[in-house]
């Protein structure tokens, strides 16, 4: 037998593949000590043990087979299969609006790649609407790959890419653009458009995935439908993220960028917005419903002016004549800006080395109302007389700073230290390097990053913004078997 119908394959594993006649992509009837498994051959990584054999089951997800547990195998062949969903132009249909799907890399727009096992950014936006041909009942659609990256890649490079991108096909008279991406920093790029991209007459709206095309539980198809939807004829004309609501497929929620975070590592309903209520709900059946009564509407038939700012002068001017027709593109970031997350005994070495190196913002992410401990005051001192721009947020991620109620808070504002109200800290990062990309003037800094752009900050914190239900209780059993995940 040819080892190239074994792909993958090597050792113990292949050794009981051959013994049995059984091939990759064969059907194959398993007899394990653990009962009996019916299924496709899979090819194996290339960097993967030797003691499993990978079978695609009925229901379409994945298993292992321990080979130490396989009695008997019985395979019949079959051809290989083709992984990759054709590109199809897309159909015009009069009446329904105009829609660009700007695709990045991610989870949306991925598949399984059998040589290493591992999800690839590999399908093109063309390639979507092959998977999911229900977006022609609801757009017509543009597609362009802008980058083929997974999310932990996307950097201030690429969030200036895609402002100025939005910035043409403002110009363009889009009616509304999506933005693939994948989820792990997906909130960091929406909070990145937020301030790169303002007073938007269209909606942009950033979606991704928890789980891959190829999987039968994948989120992709119906978060792309939700994104369109709110794109193609949602009333709110800002940069948001449209992904599951509940657990189930009831629902999506949109939620302003600068508000939102990834909560869990695999959940489809992974998004919340933290400390405030999301934006609104979106379902195929009902559109999108608003939970906010305040946000920036969609302008129809206006003209679209959009302005390109990259100097502080020209950005102040342009706020202050607040032209309802003119979309502002402020495609600038200083990248020399860090997060440092407090921990009990950290040294000063980790802030001198930020110092040594150059940096010009420091995001802190405190405890409690905003602290660190005394050994890093110091440090601190150097940092704000190197010319270093300091913020405090808090790791509670719900609440806010308040850095006056203990001596701690105090001394650190003493210090220079800057407390960011109820920021997000990934938003106070994002907003100070967009800051710094503008000026390095110490007060008209702390203006950028204290006055709100698109809710980063909020006056108060509403009551139903901070719900956390602690599973086990008899209550909360009864709610979540009621209600919802």
């Amino acid at each position: 037998m040819d080892d190239k119908t074994f792909q993958g394959y090597k050792g113990r594993a292949l050794d009981i593949l051959k013994k049995y006649y059984v091939h990759v992509w064969d059907k194959a009837e398993v007899e394990t000590t653990r009962g009996h498994f019916s299924g496709k051959i899979l090819p194996r990584a290339e960097n993967t043990d030797d003691l499993h054999i990978v079978m695609k089951v009925i229901t379409g997800y994945n298993i292992g087979l321990d080979i130490t547990t396989i009695t008997n195998m019985k395979g019949e062949r079959d051809p290989q299969p083709n992984f990759k969903i054709p590109e199809k132009e897309f159909p015009y249909t009069p009446g329904l609006p105009h829609v660009k799907l700007l695709g990045t890399g991610g989870t949306i727009a991925s598949r399984l790649d059998y040589r290493t096992g591992a999800v690839i950014p590999a399908f093109s936006p063309g390639e979507l609407y092959g998977a999911v041909p229900e977006l022609a009942d609801i757009c017509n659609l543009d597609t362009e790959k802008v980058f083929a990256v997974f999310s932990e890649n996307m950097s201030p490079k690429e969030y200036i890419a895609l402002a100025k991108k939005i910035g043409d096909e403002v110009k363009a008279g889009i009616e509304g653009i999506v933005i693939g991406h994948g989820t792990d920093t997906l909130a960091h790029t929406a909070t990145a458009l937020t301030y790169m991209c303002q007073n938007l007459p269209m909606p942009v709206v950033l979606v991704g995935s928890q789980r891959s095309s190829d999987r039968p539980s994948s989120d992709a198809a119906l978060n792309l439908m939700h994104a369109m939807t709110a794109a193609g004829h949602g009333d709110i004309a800002e940069v948001m993220v449209c992904m599951f609501g509940p657990t189930s497929d009831e629902y999506g929620f949109l939620h302003r960028g600068t508000r939102v975070r990834k909560m869990h590592s695999f959940y489809r309903s992974t998004f919340r917005t933290i400390g405030d209520t999301p934006l609104a709900t979106i379902s195929r059946k009902d559109g999108v419903q608003p939970i906010k009564e305040v946000y920036n509407h969609r302008r129809k038939n206006q003209e679209r002016k959009v302005e390109v700012i990259t100097d502080l002068a020209a950005y102040k001017a342009s706020v202050a004549a607040n032209d309802p027709n003119t979309a502002r593109i402020v495609p600038v970031f200083d990248d020399r800006v860090a997060i440092l997350y407090y921990y009990p005994g950290m040294k000063p070495d980790v802030l001198e080395a930020l110092i040594d190196k150059g940096y010009k913002g420091i995001v802190w992410d405190g405890t409690g109302l905003g602290h660190v401990n005394k050994g890093m005051f110091e440090a601190i001192q150097k940092a704000t007389d190197a010319g270093i721009h300091q913020y405090m947020c808090v790791q509670t991620i719900w609440g806010y700073t308040h850095m006056f109620v203990y001596d701690t808070g105090r001394d650190l504002m003493a210090r220079g230290i800057i407390p960011a109200d109820n920021m997000l800290a990934e938003s106070a990062y994002i907003k100070l390097g967009w800051a710094l990309g503008l000026t390095h003037d110490r007060e008209e800094v702390r203006k950028l990053m204290l006055t709100p752009i698109n809710s980063e900050t909020t006056p108060r914190e509403p009551y139903d913004g901070y719900l956390i239900y602690q599973g086990g209780v008899p209550e909360v059993e009864e709610f979540v078997h009621k209600v919802h995940k």
